[in-house]
């Protein structure tokens, strides 16, 4: 890591067991010989080594290679003999016993990763992709819940509020029939009592009476009439005139010989 500059490197024959993560730090190395190590992985992010052309592996114990290995696009040559390789990848690897063959290795172990890579990617999209769905199921789920129970809080409100309506109008009715029932036994209270008073005269009596009296009026007005007409017109020398002037003067004599004789009686008693 001191040398972030070197362009060759060669750490064969070691009995290297692993590289550190720094390792991958020389991203200008050109060539790099990690043979006859026991190298059981690769660094994760090994595909660091943008610049490297040249890549021996030779006689190591290596199963796979890491996904970043794909990024390694100027890599042109390739061993990997004398590792126990996973079958698939030995076969696209094939034998790396001449020039033209390492060079068709660096090749294919590149497209394979990069297929890898991009499955993985799919992979890792599809994955994300069925967390949003989820996320967004979660998220309808809560949404629907809430629905929900705000219809249930609503709902609940309702029939609270009608509850208490019908309580209301129970409360109200029974103080109606209890005003009610007050007013009756008020009533037949003050029913003894009205009937302990005397009893008044019926109004038709005087309604009676008043008639009479009206009949009499009418009369002596007609009397008054007859006797002016008789008097005071030209009526007086007919019959019924001359009956009625009779008996006028025979009232008006009566009349002063009733006040002659009370004159006299009082005359008397003072005596």
């Amino acid at each position: 890591a001191a040398l972030p500059k070197a362009t060759v490197l060669d750490l064969s024959c070691n009995h290297l067991i692993s590289l550190p993560s720094d390792f991958c730090s020389l991203m200008h190395l050109v060539k790099l010989d990690l043979s006859k190590n026991r190298l059981q992985q690769l660094p994760l992010d090994f595909g660091r080594l943008v610049n490297l052309q040249h890549l021996d592996l030779l006689n190591n114990r290596l199963v796979t290679l890491p996904v970043s290995f794909a990024q390694l696009k100027n890599l042109k040559w390739l061993d990997l003999k004398d590792n126990p390789l996973d079958p698939v990848l030995a076969k696209v690897a094939g034998d790396c016993l001449d020039e033209k063959q390492c060079k068709q290795a660096a090749v294919k172990v590149l497209q394979h990763m990069k297929a890898i890579q991009s499955e993985q990617d799919r992979q890792r999209q599809r994955k994300l992709q069925a967390e949003r769905e989820m996320e967004k199921k979660r998220e309808a789920e809560q949404r629907a819940k809430e629905a929900q129970e705000r219809e249930l809080r609503k709902r609940e409100k309702a029939e609270e509020k009608e509850r208490r309506r019908r309580e209301y109008d129970a409360q109200k009715a029974a103080k109606q029939e209890v005003e009610k029932k007050t007013k009756k036994e008020n009533v037949q209270t003050r029913k003894p009592a009205s009937s302990s008073r005397p009893a008044q005269p019926p109004r038709h009596k005087h309604s009676w009476s008043r008639s009479v009296l009206r009949v009499l009026l009418f009369a002596l007005l007609c009397v008054l009439c007859t006797l002016a007409a008789c008097k005071l017109t030209e009526l007086q020398h007919q019959p019924l005139c001359i009956s009625v002037n009779t008996l006028y003067e025979d009232v008006v004599a009566a009349l002063q010989n009733h006040k002659t004789l009370q004159n006299m009686l009082q005359q008397n008693s003072q005596q």
